[in-house]
């Protein structure tokens, strides 16, 4: 009887220690789920090529104060930028059409059109588009507190109205330059329960540059700080405004223009970073080698060199060639050669 008593008491204390690693277990489990949330994935918000055709030229602002940083560490962004800014080259490729994509399936909630594309230049501009800074552009809801939005698309090119179901890829409308933005491109801020989220980190990263987190991109999207948007020759010396606005194209030139000009537009220079322009004629010869040094950087730079046409050291006819390098210490970041024909 003794025995059987203790058999007994043995069962169930044995039942007690397994419910209790039973409930342990449920415990970890659950807190192991918590820990390994599982966020939305976001595409590319833009038909093009990155690095080719389009360029991130503004990153979302990761300084929590006054300054601004992005998240490499870098200064392609400005004080309070709550988006990714997908660039174009100019509003030549514009007119042509560059389409708008939605990032992630979801639901449109509102949407505007109608908003003039108007780079802005100057305090008066930004003043004319106050209270439609974001110019043409919609939210997106994407479920469980997170939404997206589109800037400055297009002026009369959005395609999808409030209540619009959209899948990933859908065509949203036209990359423009509407509201406040200084050049073509489509803005993309990402939130969460309210709140900015950089898509290159996550919504659980610390404030702050190359911080830890776990990236929202569909693919792989690399940060890239520096880099080419265009290059070309011109008969004059160019403008940031006439090379925005897309001219300066022409792959053939006049031997009795004024001069020849090679000119080299790009993005992220960093003080200390050193350029050499070099422009050759047909015959091979060296007509303008140029170095510097930056003293400070600039988000934006267009960079020339060239010959003028003078009577007694005139234009030759034939293909001219010119040559950039961008270099960061011993690395070099751009390098590109532009070829034209002078007839």
């Amino acid at each position: 009887m003794k025995l059987l008593r203790l058999n007994r008491v043995s069962t169930i204390l044995l039942m007690v220690v397994g419910v209790i690693l039973f409930t342990s277990c449920s415990l970890l489990n659950g807190n192991s789920q918590a820990q390994t949330q599982t966020w939305p994935k976001f595409a590319q918000p833009i038909q093009c090529s990155l690095g080719e055709d389009c360029y991130i030229l503004r990153y979302v602002d990761r300084d929590p104060g006054p300054g601004y940083v992005d998240v490499g560490c870098g200064r392609m962004t400005d004080d309070g930028h709550s988006g990714t800014d997908f660039g174009i080259p100019d509003e030549w490729a514009m007119q042509q059409g560059v389409p708008v994509l939605a990032a992630a399936p979801g639901r449109v909630l509102r949407v505007r059109d109608g908003i003039e594309d108007r780079r802005i230049t100057s305090p008066a501009d930004l003043e004319a588009i106050e209270g439609i800074n974001c110019g043409n552009g919609m939210v997106i809801d994407h479920g469980q507190g997170w939404e997206t939005q589109y800037c400055h698309l297009r002026q009369g090119s959005v395609v999808v109205q409030p209540g619009t179901e959209v899948q990933t890829g859908t065509v949203l409308g036209m990359v423009g330059s509407s509201g406040e933005s200084s050049f073509p491109h489509v803005h993309l801020t990402v939130r969460y329960q309210g709140n900015v989220v950089d898509p290159f980190v996550g919504p659980e990263a610390e404030p702050g540059c190359n911080v830890s987190g776990t990236s929202l991109w569909s693919t792989d999207i690399e940060y890239q700080p520096t880099g080419l948007i265009r290059a070309g020759f011109a008969t004059e010396v160019p403008d940031l405004d006439r090379v925005w606005s897309g001219e300066f194209r022409d792959e053939q030139l006049s031997v009795q223009g004024e001069a020849l000009v090679f000119w080299v537009h790009g993005f992220g220079v960093l003080q200390g970073d050193e350029e050499q322009l070099r422009v050759i004629d047909p015959q091979g010869q060296v007509v303008s080698d140029g170095t510097r040094v930056r003293d400070r950087p600039n988000r934006i730079i267009l960079a020339y060199a060239g010959k003028k046409n003078i009577r007694d050291r005139p234009l030759i006819p034939g293909t001219w060639r010119g040559e950039y390098q961008l270099k960061r210490g011993d690395k070099t970041l751009i390098n590109v050669t532009k070829m034209v024909e002078v007839q």
